[in-house]
């Protein structure tokens, strides 16, 4: 089956459109005739574009059902088993007979479990961020990312940070470089402020 440009095209010599007493071929697909409980299109039905319009403007998904049944179809869960019984197939407890789960998975690479773990520190991380976010004020959170501190720091981490920076920038300590004077006065004024911070542990 080749497809065209055109969306839903799948073109094809031989197939004649079904719509009676048309001629043209048969491109694109429509939804045929459901047997009884098969969950699905049925066998495919092809039209030529005014007939899969015409079919498409009058198709309903939901003919020969019962309102009950239109109810459970539309449901978030709708494919789950609506008993609370029924485990679903990917929790841990799923029983035999269900898909597998994630840990039936061959994971040579690590690709899951790092990923499950990454996700994991990351949420740490957020959590103590947003504690971090909450005890300190506007400027000291600026001071804070001008250091390159990392959450959860104290002062004697304050303190190794900022002798760091000062022997990194001061033109006395770096071989007289003096391009670095500017970062050198933000990393002061940064510890200035962060030392005297009641936050600070």
């Amino acid at each position: 089956m080749k497809q065209s440009g055109f969306h839903g095209r799948v073109e094809a010599e031989d197939r004649q459109c079904e719509a009676v007493g048309c001629d043209e071929q048969g491109e694109f697909r429509a939804p045929g005739t459901r047997g009884a409980g098969f969950d699905g299109p049925g066998e495919w039905q092809w039209f030529c574009l005014d007939h899969v319009r015409a079919f498409n403007s009058r198709y309903n998904w939901f003919e020969g059902m019962s309102a009950e049944e239109i109810i459970a179809a539309q449901h978030p869960s709708a494919g789950w088993a609506a008993s609370s019984s029924t485990t679903r197939a990917f929790r841990a407890d799923a029983g035999v007979g269900t898909a597998p789960r994630w840990a039936d998975f061959d994971d040579p690479l690590e690709a899951i479990s790092a990923r499950a773990g990454d996700i994991r520190q990351r949420a740490q991380g957020r959590a103590q961020g947003d504690a971090d976010n909450r005890r300190f004020t506007t400027d000291e959170r600026a001071a804070i990312a001008t250091l390159g501190l990392q959450a959860g720091f104290d002062r004697g981490a304050l303190r190794r940070r900022y002798t760091d920076l000062v022997r990194r920038y001061h033109p006395d300590r770096n071989g007289g470089d003096r391009s670095q004077e500017g970062r050198l006065v933000r990393v002061v004024d940064a510890y200035q402020l962060l030392r005297k911070s009641v936050a600070i542990a």
